[in-house]
């Protein structure tokens, strides 16, 4: 079995200047030759000048604030190492958003095998499982983004499949929660039964809450009219706090809920940044400007650097921020202040962040 390799943010930073020193350095002698799907995975590199073309097929799993936000960045980092190494990286004429269906990803993986693209990047733990199926029968490497249980999903040890999980520390996120209400004796858990993200998350919640006396109510949904339900059961409970996972169809609906849990007085604790940029009271966990990021850089060492997929295990990252949804804590009639001097000693910083449907 592979080992992931965690990556804090220090490292990160750190590893991101040595990494522009050497992209300098390597600007003239850009990538190996542009390769099929047989020579990345097999991680072989021979030298070529710069001009090299590497087809990068990207897909997204849904539309929400999170799955974007990493897309945006790897695309970013693909296009400035591109520059830097002079070679391309097209993902343009590659990219498809699934809309999370399995009809459009089993549509999408068969046209990507057909392209015969360099590498496929999946976003989200449905379009890896879909992509690693419909590469089966080639040497077409997979790397994922944001798969939150890589081993439990079965990827790890794998030949032709590594990438980033955004793996999240629920307990931190329970800790959060019972630094604000220290007397609270009952949770809301909400999430997509069908999730994958969602599994462990909720049954580290459920031990959570197991291990401390408290109670919780579970509701689910599949699609945002589902969730809405869901929440307007949990407001009718009289339930005061509310915990989601990194969960993309509670994501895809938070826009659409968060009003009325701020109706309900409900504090929306969250596994993500992006969730409380649409509106949730809090949300802690990864960097998916990172995450993306260090899924670009995974590609550029499979297709540039001759590394091969077992050269490179997954990545997880430390969750040491939360994002506070000022507009929200101040209408549920909490103290902004308060509330961060609360979650200080559980994070490594508190980030302030209102309500909007994208990131800047």
């Amino acid at each position: 079995m592979k080992h992931s390799k965690m990556i804090s943010r220090r490292s990160f930073l750190q590893a991101a200047v040595y990494s522009t020193a050497a992209l300098s350095a390597l600007a003239l002698t850009g990538c190996g030759a542009s390769s099929s799907g047989s020579s990345a995975a097999a991680g072989t590199s021979s030298a070529a000048a710069s001009g090299d073309v590497y087809k990068v097929g990207i897909v997204n799993y849904v539309d929400d604030a999170s799955l974007n936000q990493i897309v945006a960045s790897l695309e970013a980092r693909l296009d400035a190492v591109g520059a830097e190494r002079g070679v391309t990286f097209n993902y343009a004429d590659y990219y498809s958003n699934a809309q999370a269906d399995q009809s459009n990803l089993n549509q999408i993986g068969a046209d990507l095998v057909a392209d015969d693209v360099d590498v496929i990047v999946a976003v989200a733990t449905p379009s890896a499982t879909t992509m690693l199926a419909a590469v089966e029968d080639t040497d077409i490497p997979v790397i994922y983004s944001a798969v939150t249980d890589p081993v439990g999903a079965g990827f790890d040890g794998l030949d032709n499949i590594t990438g980033t999980s955004d793996a999240l520390d629920t307990n931190a996120i329970m800790n959060l929660i019972l630094a604000v209400n220290p007397d609270i004796t009952q949770i809301g858990l909400l999430y997509d039964l069908g999730q994958d993200s969602s599994t462990q998350a909720i049954a580290d919640a459920k031990a959570f809450c197991d291990a401390n006396d408290i109670s919780y109510i579970e509701k689910n949904g599949t699609n945002t009219a589902e969730v809405q339900m869901a929440v307007e059961a949990l407001a009718a409970s009289g339930v005061k706090v509310v915990f989601t996972p990194t969960d993309n169809t509670i994501m895809t609906a938070e826009l659409a809920i968060y009003e009325t849990m701020i109706e309900a007085g409900i504090q929306h604790y969250t596994g993500a940044d992006s969730f409380a940029l649409n509106g949730a009271f809090m949300g802690y966990g990864v960097d998916y400007v990172q995450l993306g990021e260090a899924t670009a850089d995974m590609v550029v060492e499979l297709l540039c650097d001759g590394k091969s997929i077992a050269e490179m295990p997954y990545r997880t990252f430390d969750n040491g921020t939360a994002t506070l949804n000022t507009e929200t804590c101040e209408a549920l009639g909490l103290d902004v202040e308060a509330v961060k001097a609360a979650f200080e000693p559980y994070c490594t910083s508190v980030e302030e962040i209102t309500t909007a449907e994208e990131f800047a």
